[in-house]
């Protein structure tokens, strides 16, 4: 298992991993295009991937500008194995290296997503967008853990 900077060329592979989750589904995939993916890698933020045998089945993405979290996502297959809490460690100690300005994120609830985030320190501050949880996470927290 290697975690490393996501790249352009990993779009693809990022584009299937995002298609397959079974939850936080994107009501249609044409939502999120490479060129998003592309904006977020390279202008807005920072990427990470997770590969086992050369294949991607993780990505991280963090909007420095909007100072929250853009996605993570593990392959189905890879569900379980603390791929998604590698990947948000690393992400979260390099944007926390840039800002301390505390940043957010929205999930769907009652689903694993929002036990993971509660599990990994975030704090729930109201609802965000069309029924999504808001959660927060302080500088002063992260550097805390």
């Amino acid at each position: 298992m290697e975690i490393r900077e996501a790249i352009i060329a990993d779009i693809k592979q990022i584009q299937v991993v995002r298609n397959l989750v079974k939850e936080n589904t994107l009501s249609n995939p044409n939502l999120v295009t490479d060129e998003d993916c592309e904006l977020f890698l390279t202008q807005k933020g920072k990427g990470w991937i997770c590969e086992i045998d050369n294949k991607i089945v993780g990505f991280s993405i963090v909007d420095l500008e909007d100072r929250n979290v853009w996605a993570l996502f593990v392959h189905p297959d890879f569900d379980q194995r603390g791929i998604g809490r590698k990947l948000h460690d690393v992400m979260l100690n390099w944007y926390f290296s840039k800002t301390r300005d505390t940043i957010w994120l929205g999930t769907a609830p009652k689903t694993r997503a929002e036990s993971f985030y509660r599990k990994a320190g975030w704090n729930e501050v109201g609802m965000h967008g069309k029924n999504e949880i808001k959660f927060e996470m302080t500088y002063a927290y992260w550097m805390a853990e």
